[in-house]
């Protein structure tokens, strides 16, 4: 069998309501040498906070920003965008959002 197609994911969990943010747009875009976005992907959070897949291409090596929408969740953050660096195209990337009013955590996850 197979190794399956490496990832970047995401799981966006509303800490200030104590369950998984649904419907929330995430953005994938890849940075062109030049720095600007080139936009990759978008899709909506599932029932449970998770986008399993924003990739939907092969992976290559380079600089990634995930720009998640999040102004109907709360009155002070409008979007929140992260900046990552693949450097390895075999392994997966998880990039989780922990969103609460006045705060967000995130970290690489497994």
């Amino acid at each position: 069998m197979a190794d399956p197609a490496p990832t970047i994911s995401t799981h966006v969990l509303d800490t200030g309501l104590g369950r998984p943010a649904a419907g929330v747009s995430v953005t994938l875009y890849r940075l062109g040498e030049d720095g600007r976005p080139l936009r990759v992907s978008q899709a909506l959070t599932d029932g449970d906070g998770r986008i399993a897949d924003l990739l939907g291409r092969p992976l290559v090596p380079g600089e990634y920003r995930i720009r998640f929408d999040v102004a109907d969740r709360g009155k002070f953050f409008s979007a929140v965008s992260i900046d990552l660096r693949v450097d390895d195209p075999r392994r997966s990337y998880h990039v989780p959002l922990l969103l609460a009013p006045f705060g967000l955590t995130t970290y690489r996850g497994t």
